[in-house]
């Protein structure tokens, strides 16, 4: 999992030209919409939906969903896991 994990944050920084960020600034906790975490906004998140659906065969298909599944990189993991094809 540490390895998906790894290979999420590195996708979100590139998917979401997060250039400020490098893998390691990037705890697997830290709040992805929070201001003290990534400070994403709603585009970021339908970039998150396209990143899932491109990269892991992953179609959300509840948008309610999304607000729990994008805690952080630690909850998208988890979803990930759970669902990937």
């Amino acid at each position: 999992m540490s390895e998906l994990k790894e290979e999420l944050k590195a996708k979100l920084i590139e998917q979401l030209n997060l250039e400020d960020f490098e893998v390691s600034d990037i705890e697997d906790n830290d709040p992805l919409f929070a201001d003290e975490g990534l400070a994403l906004d709603s585009i970021d998140a339908l970039e998150i939906i396209v990143l899932l659906e491109k990269e892991y065969g992953i179609k959300l298909d509840d948008p309610k969903k999304g607000k729990d599944i994008m805690q952080s990189v630690q909850t998208l993991a988890d979803f990930i896991e759970k669902n990937r094809k």
